[in-house]
């Protein structure tokens, strides 16, 4: 069930790339992340009522907000501060990310998002200990192969690695994708999917504003302009039932955070058809050997997780 739940989480990821790619086109991205986190906290506003009142209207289903998953305890305070490092890992992770995704072709920023799960598992076995087998050891070696190939195929879009800074922001929002992921693991053992992502949007929401209070609303006039744009409402409907299933995945006792995050970067083929087919981005051919090499590269991780 764990396994299926992370196949539809990169699916809907995967249009969820899209809409953002699409709201981002030529606005402002703090405001819109900003109404992003606003209607992710309207969407789950009922579970966040339901586990501050303690009603219980949802338990025993999979949308119960229980605070602590069974068979483990503790207290509010400590629940509530862990969902608040997650919003903050978070969101460095979505800022570098939007901006980079606005900047960027989403042929490029896709592939570079799809290593996150060789991160992930080179931070499992720095953090908890795993060893590498052979299988993953080929997948990690193609994946950085893969980005090799990527910044050489770039330039032809005048896009360097080694000095665009929003390709630096797309590997900053990896490397903090990837340690979310490392965290989920850990807070999922203890707390409930629900309550999680519940709460975590409404903290989101709350860091959120004060961002963009003191960054973006001062000098709103010196910058993009913000634009409404029907694509923004799209990015909270599918993030939020992305990681819906992304957290009931992790939430199951077997789920393994390296695969689920694997499975997940499996999104890639979505944003990047739609790159080709919406966006109509250039150099599809070389790109394309580049994603090859990303999607080869997790095959042999799945291989050396089974």
């Amino acid at each position: 069930m764990w396994l299926s739940l992370a196949f539809l989480s990169a699916v809907l990821l995967g249009f969820y790339d899209v809409s953002k790619k699409a709201a981002l086109k030529e606005n402002a991205v703090l405001p819109v992340l900003l109404l992003n986190t606003l209607f992710s906290t309207v969407i789950f506003s009922p579970f966040i009522i339901d586990n501050a009142l303690n009603a219980g209207w949802f338990s025993g289903s999979i949308f119960d907000a229980a605070t602590y998953a069974p068979g483990h305890e503790g207290t509010i305070l400590k629940a509530h501060l862990m969902v608040i490092a997650k919003a903050f890992i978070v969101l460095s992770s979505w800022i570098a990310g939007y901006f980079g995704l606005k900047h960027l072709p989403i042929t490029i920023v896709g592939p570079i998002n799809a290593t996150r799960p060789v991160l992930v598992l080179v931070g499992a076995m720095v953090f908890f200990g795993e060893r590498l087998n052979l299988y993953q050891w080929t997948g990690v070696i193609l994946a950085a192969l893969s980005i090799f190939l990527m910044s050489i195929s770039s330039k032809k879009e005048q896009i360097d690695f080694t000095k665009n800074k929003w390709i630096f922001c797309v590997a900053f929002a990896t490397i903090m994708g990837a340690l979310s992921g490392l965290y989920d693991k850990f807070i999922m053992r203890q707390l409930s999917p629900m309550f999680v992502q519940s709460w975590f949007n409404f903290y989101q929401l709350i860091i959120m504003s004060i961002i963009c209070l003191i960054l973006w609303y001062p000098s709103r006039k010196q910058t993009t302009p913000f634009h409404w744009s029907w694509a923004i409402p799209l990015i909270s409907i599918f993030i939020a039932a992305a990681d819906f299933a992304y957290f009931n995945a992790l939430g199951s006792p077997e789920s393994m955070i390296s695969v689920v995050s694997l499975v997940r970067r499996g999104s890639v083929i979505i944003s990047f058809a739609c790159g080709a087919l919406i966006f109509r981005e250039r150099n599809l051919k070389a790109k394309a050997l580049d994603l090859a090499l990303v999607l080869l590269g997790m095959l042999f991780i799945w291989l050396g997780s089974r």
